[in-house]
């Protein structure tokens, strides 16, 4: 079979075409990263036993990073590192003040050699942070912690537009 050059023509079009759609596919997957990529809420834990909420509440910071969370406490008491995690759902709306808010529910479930197993459940509200921690041992409950908190650097400020009076 003889090629035209019409033929070889069409041939390197849709060559290029194929890469322009595989460079396009890989650059377009920078819009689908995770909303809680490095960031960072100092959390409040409380732990409950028996229905009866403990006096000591136990300040931590929990860390998002490459789809994991880390909780420092948990890590030093239960040698939990890096425990990955994953968003439930992801929603936008509008509260009674006309203002977007985004909202994420997330989960995350580790199980170490020990047959320990964490549970997290949380629900972030733009800059909040509400949930739990459930720690079983042998699928019998050991620990329960109510988890409270706020991004690091607190709620961002509004800026406001300056006007400026005119010279007379």
């Amino acid at each position: 079979m003889v090629k035209t050059p019409q033929t070889s023509d069409v041939a390197y079009f849709m060559l290029c075409l194929a890469l322009f759609l595989l460079i396009l596919s890989i650059f377009s997957f920078k819009d689908g990263l995770d909303p809680l990529e490095a960031r960072c809420f100092n959390i409040s834990l409380s732990e409950t036993r028996n229905g009866v909420v403990a006096k000591k509440v136990i300040m931590d910071k929990i860390e998002f990073k490459n789809g994991k969370l880390r909780i420092s406490y948990i890590q030093k008491k239960y040698m939990f590192k890096w425990i990955k995690y994953r968003i439930l759902k992801d929603s936008i709306f509008t509260d009674s003040t006309d203002t977007q808010v985004r909202q994420l529910e997330l989960s995350a479930i580790a199980t170490d050699n020990l047959n320990q197993t964490i549970y997290l459940d949380f629900v972030t509200c733009e800059w909040d942070l509400d949930g739990s921690i459930k720690i079983t041992k042998n699928d019998r409950l050991k620990h329960y912690y109510d988890v409270a908190g706020r991004e690091k650097g607190g709620k961002p400020k509004k800026h406001r537009r300056r006007t400026r009076l005119p010279n007379l």
